[in-house]
């Protein structure tokens, strides 16, 4: 059900034009390319052709204001896998909006969101107290609004998945395990 020439089509469709932006599947690591003389258009490749990849790094373009998407990666660090404590939660922090992004996506798409760590060979931390946080950040975001680009997407991707529209806080139903186990 959920092809990436799909997604592809309905991102170019919505930003090639108006933003010079294609959506690019990659061989190896994400990365946000933007035009140079020898490519004409940003590029916002994704991992493999993975459709969650694909979200994820939508979602990372439609946070980043004008000055960032003329930088390489948006000009942002990135610390590899690996990471120790401090710096998986440096790391966590950072990826909060952006997973809040790709978890309206997700639903907009109909396709399931999973929160990612992305640490798998350093330091563990409670995936579920992450979820938490990105999950209150969906709140935030649905409660707030998004900005001219993210409402654009997620139309789209409603419209061509038939879901339902607007996004409300009751499609994004989600409890910590703990408080499950509490109310036991």
């Amino acid at each position: 059900m959920h092809q990436i020439a799909d997604l592809i089509s309905i991102f170019d469709s919505a930003f090639y034009q108006s933003q010079n932006t294609r959506l690019v599947k990659g061989d190896d690591e994400p990365i946000y390319l933007p035009a140079n003389n020898t490519i004409t258009f940003n590029q916002v490749v994704f991992a493999h052709g993975f459709y969650a990849s694909a979200l994820h790094e939508i979602a990372h373009w439609l946070i980043a204001g004008a000055e960032r998407r003329k930088c390489e990666d948006y000009g942002y660090w990135y610390c590899p896998d690996g990471r120790d404590k401090q710096k998986q939660a440096e790391f966590e922090n950072v990826e909060v909006k952006p997973q809040a992004i790709e978890w309206l996506l997700s639903k907009a798409a109909g396709f399931e969101f999973n929160v990612s760590v992305d640490n798998l060979n350093g330091e563990q931390t409670c995936r579920f107290d992450f979820q938490a946080r990105v999950h209150q950040h969906v709140l935030i975001l649905i409660e707030q609004g998004v900005n001219a680009r993210t409402h654009k997407l997620l139309k789209a991707l409603s419209n061509f998945y038939n879901t339902p529209w607007p996004l409300t806080a009751q499609q994004f139903n989600w409890h910590h395990p703990q408080e499950l186990q509490n109310a036991v």
